[in-house]
């Protein structure tokens, strides 16, 4: 497929994208797409446990180092997005730079990546709203918040809201993206509440010692602690900005407003979240962190317990807009696969009147429902981060690749530095994969190697570029 081929197909420039879906999301809408993904388990889970069992107050450490690999991912995510474009994200970016091989292994790669995750914050949504529902005293029996393999029937809270957020999706790109916004603003409202009341709790001891654990170290069991370690655990509370370049086809102005998106949004992210850990440390000791709330935990041993019950207003929010988004991320990858012959051309079907891939809407919902509902995920969602990180080394590798067989290919928005840039990202990405532990790498690869095999027996037969 050329490059002009590719650009035309997905940069129509008419009110709608060349498939169907409508172009309707502006700049700010994709920033608080980025945001409605990125702010969620990050920062009011993820922070107090790494600072309890890896990094210390050093977590703010932590945050910088994943910040860095995930910004030079962002900006090859950028110039790729602006250039290229197409709804696939990364599996786009792969096909026109790798081919169609490399290009369906990162897209069955980010089918794992988004569902699971999805299923994995439903789960952690369930917990905060069944906790709730128990404060205003109508408590769901355990048998109806528990997976079988708890002792319950279903958990059912989990598998609601991803029903719920799918009737959402199908009414619409802009109507998601209005519900998202809305949401945004209930948790920004929510963290600024709590830096309000942090900023005059802190106490300078809490961060002493600053990094008790050390850079890296590796423990008697396997465990390993330390900032870098940190960093690899935190590098979850980033996943999702790579979400907004699967709007490429639903911007009004791709070229121009993807770079702010996924740019504007990481960076505000990251800053919220140097900014929160560092007060939160600073509060409340970090061995006090361990939690499953840790945010709103330190807020009633602080003695604010008004700002406790409105920072669980916020998680909730919160946690709704990074399934929402991730949710609608899959739908696209879906949909940009199925378009170019990899999956079956079931999924290529777009309503008429919503303008939105109903059919993938529909089925991805259903399954990733049964999964939140019935199986619990535990360590499974480790595989989110390899998942993420493989497919942000693959689009800075991409960058390189494109700068040099294609350098006259028209780019809007330019990775500054490059190749440095580029470069930086594929070692930190990369580094941060070899913190995680053997089991996800083993579970990563099987999940690779089963793709492997519907390539070639399907895909390869049934794919655009061969027929063409």
């Amino acid at each position: 497929m050329s490059m002009q081929i590719f650009r035309t197909k997905h940069f129509s420039s008419n009110g709608h994208s060349g498939h169907g879906l409508k172009r309707c999301l502006s700049a700010w809408d994709l920033a608080f797409l980025g945001i409605g993904a990125i702010i969620g388990t990050g920062i009011f889970v993820l922070t107090g446990v790494a600072a309890a069992t890896q990094s210390g107050p050093a977590v703010v450490l932590s945050f910088v180092i994943a910040g860095f690999a995930c910004t030079f991912a962002a900006l090859s995510y950028a110039e790729l997005a602006s250039s290229i474009g197409g709804c696939g994200s990364a599996y786009g970016y792969s096909y026109v730079a790798f081919g169609e091989l490399c290009a369906f292994i990162i897209g069955w790669d980010l089918l794992l990546e988004y569902s699971i995750a999805v299923a994995t914050v439903a789960n952690g949504w369930s917990g905060y709203f069944s906790n709730a529902l128990t404060a205003i005293g109508i408590p769901l029996p355990d048998a109806l918040t528990k997976a079988p393999e708890l002792g319950g029937i279903i958990n059912l809270p989990a598998s609601a809201i991803i029903l719920l957020l799918m009737g959402l999706l199908i009414l619409g790109a802009k109507q998601s993206a209005k519900a998202n916004n809305a949401m945004v603003f209930v948790k920004l409202i929510t963290i600024a509440v709590f830096i309000a009341v942090a900023a005059f709790n802190v106490h300078p001891e809490n961060w002493q010692p600053f990094m008790p654990f050390g850079w890296f170290q590796t423990l008697p069991d396997g465990e390993t602690t330390g900032v870098l370690a940190g960093a690899s655990l935190v590098f979850f509370a980033y996943v999702g900005f790579d979400a907004v370049s699967t709007a490429t086809e639903e911007a009004k102005n791709p070229q121009r407003d993807l770079p702010f998106g996924i740019v504007a949004s990481l960076m505000f992210c990251t800053v919220i979240y140097i900014v929160v850990s560092g007060l939160l440390t600073g509060a409340v000791h970090y061995t006090e962190l361990n939690v499953s709330s840790p945010v709103a935990h330190a807020l009633n041993l602080l003695g604010y317990t008004w700002a406790s019950a409105l920072i669980s207003t916020g998680v909730i929010a919160g946690l709704s807009t990074v399934m929402l988004v991730l949710y609608y991320a899959l739908t696209r990858i879906i949909f940009a696969m199925s378009r170019d012959g990899l999956l079956m051309p079931f999924f290529t079907k777009v309503n008429p009147k919503t303008q939105t891939p109903v059919r993938v809407i529909v089925i991805s919902g259903i399954i990733m429902s049964l999964i939140a509902g019935f199986i619990p995920l535990g360590e499974l969602a480790e595989l989110v981060n390899i998942g993420t990180l493989a497919a942000f080394v693959l689009v800075c590798l991409g960058v390189i690749v494109l700068r040099i067989t294609k350098p006259d290919m028209p780019r809007p928005f330019r990775t500054p530095f490059s190749p440095l840039f580029p470069v930086l990202g594929v070692l930190s990405c990369g580094a941060l994969m070899a913190f995680l532990p053997s089991i996800t790498w083993l579970r990563f690869i099987v999940w690779l190697v089963v793709g492997l095999i519907f390539y070639f027996v399907y895909s390869i037969h049934n794919s655009k570029l061969a027929k063409a």
